[in-house]
């Protein structure tokens, strides 16, 4: 599969990318040359190879729960710019 310099310039103006001729030249042979490694890889047999999601054996470590006093209101709210009766104060979001 090649990739045209018509299908980088879509891609960019997908992106809002403002690309020279020079650039979309540029990244129109470096995505070739992706795109040729890709197909090397696609001519392997990968028959015999169990599926992972990890090229290496991955494991989560997890602390051990241990049961703490939690924060006051007072501490949380502490460094808070702005509170009110308990609460954080924060902008509205929601336009109307």
């Amino acid at each position: 599969m090649k990739i045209t310099k018509s299908e980088v310039e879509h891609v960019a103006w997908l992106a809002r990318l403002e690309l020279s001729e020079e650039e979309k030249e540029k990244l129109t042979v470096h995505l070739n040359g992706i795109m040729a490694h890709f197909e090397k890889l696609q001519q392997l047999d990968t028959s015999e190879v169990e599926p992972t999601s990890h090229s290496i054996p991955v494991q989560n470590v997890y602390r051990e729960d241990k049961v703490s006093t939690c924060l006051s209101v007072d501490e949380a709210l502490s460094n808070a710019p702005d509170a009110r009766d308990g609460y954080f104060v924060v902008p509205q979001v929601v336009e109307i």
